[in-house]
């Protein structure tokens, strides 16, 4: 029995995940939609066409590392394990939202929920299993000053992945940010963070992980059309999230390509982590 997990799945690309993935896999298979509001939550699976895996909803705030780590016991017990996680929690932000203000919720749930979804859930992946972060085409080191690049390159630990958003999210807030030399938009050193921690990780479980045919990566689904992302950018062509989904799933879903071991992701291909 396949045993899935989407984060951040009440709406989008979440919770078009959730729907492919009950769509490919079969009956005696299990789906965990969840999300911070269990109302939305129950109302999500509601939406969901009947047939395929079992989907059950379950409440997981990734800010709250109580909520995570309650769920990964509930799992373990449950299941003795996991196959399939997409960790794809994410906050918002809009263009008039001021960093210094909304960075420290920004990086409770972007930042810190990857790296508690990955302390909590990478431990209880069976062989052969995935755990796939959603992250950003934007989140390489191609996309940030290059006096900044050793914030976040060669990171040994998750914790050495927190530090160094830690120190970039106290420089936003106090605006110090502002005289440095980075981005204005957060998404960007966010992004960076996510994907780091992930290399972190991927660094440390890199032999034992080979042996048990697992894949720890980060993923980018493109441009998708949605009303945040509209805020930003024209996503009138943009692929609505069923269809962004489809990539992703078929990495999830197929015999683990050891070259994408640690990397980003994107339409199948490894996006280069530094330039050159």
């Amino acid at each position: 029995m396949t045993v899935a997990l989407v984060t951040g799945a009440t709406q989008g690309l979440g919770l078009a995940l959730v729907e492919g993935l009950a769509q490919r896999l079969s009956t005696q298979d299990t789906v965990y939609l969840t999300g911070r509001d269990l109302g939305r939550v129950g109302e999500a699976v509601e939406s969901l066409p009947a047939g395929g895996a079992t989907v059950r909803g379950e409440l997981l705030d990734v800010a709250d590392p109580a909520s995570v780590t309650r769920l990964a016991k509930v799992l373990s017990d449950r299941h003795g394990g996991v196959d399939v996680v997409f960790g794809n929690a994410v906050m918002r932000v809009g263009p008039d939202d001021d960093p210094r203000a909304i960075v420290g919720p920004y990086t409770e749930v972007n930042n810190f929920g990857t790296t508690r979804l990955l302390r909590a859930f990478a431990p209880l992946l069976r062989d052969g299993g995935k755990l796939l972060v959603v992250a950003s085409s934007l989140g390489t080191l191609h996309y940030l000053a290059p006096v900044l690049h050793d914030r976040f390159d060669g990171l040994a630990s998750l914790d050495d992945a927190d530090k160094a958003v830690a120190n970039w999210r106290d420089a936003v807030a106090d605006g110090s940010a502002r005289a440095g030399a980075w981005p204005g938009f957060v998404n960007i050193p966010s992004k960076i963070g996510q994907v780091a921690a992930v290399r972190a990780l991927a660094a440390v479980r890199r032999a034992s992980d080979a042996e048990r045919g697992i894949l720890l990566a980060s993923v980018c689904p493109g441009m998708m059309n949605t009303p945040t992302s509209a805020l930003w950018w024209d996503v009138s062509t943009a692929a609505t999230p069923a269809a962004a989904a489809v990539p992703l799933l078929d990495l999830a879903l197929s015999p683990t390509d050891s070259d994408h071991y640690g990397q980003l992701i994107r339409y199948g291909a490894v996006l280069p982590w530094a330039p050159g």
